[in-house]
């Protein structure tokens, strides 16, 4: 494999470590949270925290609120569908607004269109005209903000804090998001049922305030920017040149793909699973999605916890093959508090793969080129849960839910033990 050098990192003086009751803290504590010692990550930490709860609020309740309007798994696919395909179209381009805008102002400015669809949605839902027609459009208008918001934020973290602590950013950056997935699901699942999904949606877009508050109060030196002379289209292909003369990021972006396509699709069957398989309703939908968060939660821990002494290439592709037996055993489960913790293995499984190789990625790319390169992991990662969700939702109405969920773990187990056997090298990263 060609070795990419790597250049030291630079990191802007507001963004440097600062003593402080982190730098007390026991041995393992700081290594499990050594990128919170930057202050612009702080910022970005906990705002973030408050804007993904309120965002899996509104994922938790607005899949249900599809299935009570449609009572169709095949139009839970739709709507996974309508937000994941602006993906295909618009992300490799985002990639290269990345490289040449200022990253803190692009995601500003997605996050705050991303409000503005939560209130829509919120009014449409309190003054009872909501169809189902209007989520799929609205949807839409998510993914088409997610594709530029995405490459942005993945190639932001090494604005806050550099290369040494990226992996243990990019860590707890997961251990936010499935903290909210958690919390967010279950309160939405109560929520839901006592006052409607209306308060659902507005809290999310509430929530928002807290994450664009928090970017506008870093201070940042302005990186090096692309001149952009070239086309758009010419630095497109720039970064895709670089991922594809990467033996090691090509196989991790493959991983990544049959993750999104097999594994996270799933959760568009996660409604329809609650009334159907379990006998439950919307706190039962909230819980299994819970579940899964408590287990990616735990996942991202352990990989923050173990610092510089992960073999990241090693814990990854255990990772792989670990969460489609999981998967596999969850389509079996009928009784709740297995299927709970089946869907908790499931979250500590994927969240090895997509974590490990997202900082396996990152680290192996130059600042000039990540936010195409990231550009082209969001297009993947993004880009075949709707494919997956389409796919999923197709098969659980056509056969049934659990034959789409076997079907989905025998095909992920297929592509994790491929790459074990073809493609050793990967565990020596």
């Amino acid at each position: 494999m060609t070795k990419t050098r790597i250049q030291s990192a630079e990191t802007a003086p507001d963004s440097s470590p600062t003593d402080g009751p982190l730098s007390k803290s026991p041995s393992r504590w700081r290594v499990t949270f050594a990128a919170l010692k930057y202050p612009n990550y702080r910022l970005w930490f906990w705002g973030q925290m408050v804007s993904l709860f309120g965002t899996w609020m509104q994922t938790t309740a607005q899949g249900f609120l599809v299935y009570e309007l449609t009572h169709s798994p095949k139009y839970l696919g739709y709507v996974g569908f309508a937000s994941g395909i602006p993906t295909w179209f618009l992300t490799l381009y985002g990639g290269v607004v990345a490289d040449r805008l200022p990253r803190r102002t692009l995601i500003i400015v997605t996050q705050s269109c991303m409000m503005t669809l939560a209130l829509i949605l919120a009014a449409l839902t309190f003054i009872h005209a909501v169809q189902a027609w209007h989520i799929l459009l609205l949807a839409c208008f998510l993914g088409i903000a997610n594709s530029f918001d995405a490459p942005a934020r993945q190639a932001f973290v090494g604005e806050m804090v550099g290369r040494k602590e990226m992996t243990n950013a990019i860590a707890l950056n997961s251990t936010m998001f499935q903290s909210a997935t958690i919390v967010g699901p279950a309160a939405a699942g109560v929520a839901y049922a006592m006052f409607g999904p209306g308060w659902c949606f507005t809290i999310n877009g509430v929530s928002f305030i807290a994450v664009i508050m928090a970017l506008r109060a870093m201070k940042l030196e302005s990186g090096p920017r692309t001149a952009g002379t070239a086309s758009a289209l010419a630095e497109v292909k720039e970064g895709l040149r670089y991922v594809v003369a990467q033996p090691v990021i090509r196989i991790l972006i493959g991983m990544v793909a049959a993750t999104s396509m097999f594994a996270l699709s799933i959760v568009t069957l996660i409604p329809a699973w609650s009334v159907n398989i379990l006998g439950g309703g919307a706190s039962t939908n909230g819980f299994l999605l819970s579940a899964r968060g408590a287990g990616s939660l735990a996942g991202a821990l352990i990989i923050a916890s173990l610092g510089s002494r992960i073999a990241r290439g090693r814990l990854l592709t255990i990772g792989s093959i670990v969460f489609p037996l999981l998967l596999f055993a969850f389509a079996f489960a009928r009784f709740l508090p297995l299927s709970l913790m089946l869907l908790a293995g499931v979250g500590v499984g994927t969240i090895l793969v997509n974590n490990l190789a997202n900082a396996m990625v990152q680290t192996a790319t130059p600042d000039r080129l990540r936010g195409r390169v990231m550009g082209a992991y969001t297009w993947i990662f993004f880009g075949f849960m709707p494919l997956g969700a389409l796919w999923s939702g197709t098969v659980a109405e056509h056969l049934s839910e659990p034959a789409a969920i076997v079907i989905n773990a025998l095909l992920a187990l297929g592509v994790a033990v491929a790459i074990w056997f073809a493609f050793p090298r990967i565990r020596e990263q």
